[in-house]
């Protein structure tokens, strides 16, 4: 069974430190933050996925603004332990992708 784009790539995952990281690349305040010119965006992906198949994937669904993902890496967030209503329980196993495109390709205009 061949995986299709949306099998690879959940979601974009956006939060205060994945915002911060993709803002990076406008920011001038700083000498060091200025080096920042490569974008970079966290997406929620298969836990099975690997760094070629993210890479594709990505690249097939932002077809249309031709972006190109120079590197992908990968964090995979153990489940926690909870407490629900008295029972023990677990949240979710979740891998993260990092992407990094190219200088000057955007993904924040959708």
């Amino acid at each position: 069974m061949k995986k299709t784009p949306y099998d690879i790539i959940k979601s974009r995952y956006i939060t205060e430190k994945a915002t911060l990281l993709s803002s990076l690349k406008e920011a001038t305040s700083n000498a060091c933050i200025k080096k920042f010119d490569k974008p970079k965006y966290v997406f929620l992906v298969n836990p099975k996925a690997n760094k070629r198949e993210i890479s594709w994937a990505l690249e097939k669904i932002y077809e249309e603004k031709k972006i190109k993902v120079l590197s992908v890496n990968t964090v995979t967030v153990l489940p926690k332990k909870k407490r629900v209503r008295g029972h023990m329980g677990k949240t979710n196993r979740l891998k993260k992708a990092i992407v990094t495109l190219e200088p000057g390709d955007n993904l924040d205009d959708l």
